[in-house]
């Protein structure tokens, strides 16, 4: 099993970043599927972005180009590096976390959730 922890979120203005981070708990941090999901006031949850084991990456379309993720697996933790935000940025976002090979953008496919940081970009 394996806790989350999200960190990073905050009040920025358009156009600007954020760096969110998650940190994970346990000794086997390299062997977990990681994904970034977002849910706005209002809207269902979606993906965002999703890292395999060995490092592949997948982006939502509405992100692509301006969000990257990453994994250090030494520190247990995921990023989500976010350029260029927008006020349709603005949500909680959460990291998932699933004991697997290959990724994927299904919030179902995930067994472990953190607590969600939330990112509110103003125009």
């Amino acid at each position: 099993q394996v806790q989350l922890v999200e960190s990073g979120g905050g009040l920025v203005q358009a156009g600007d970043s954020l760096r969110l981070s998650c940190a994970a708990s346990g000794r086997t941090f390299g062997d977990y599927r990681m994904g970034w999901f977002r849910q706005a006031l209002g809207k269902d949850r979606e993906f965002v972005a999703a890292i395999t084991r060995s490092g592949i990456r997948r982006y939502a379309d509405s992100v692509k180009g301006r969000f990257t993720i990453s994994r250090d697996n030494a520190k247990n933790t995921v990023y989500l590096q976010m350029d260029s935000l927008s006020p349709e940025d603005t949500a909680v976002y959460s990291c998932a976390a699933k004991r697997d090979y290959g990724l994927s953008m299904r919030a179902i496919d995930y067994d472990y959730w953190g607590q969600g940081t939330e990112v509110t970009v103003s125009s």
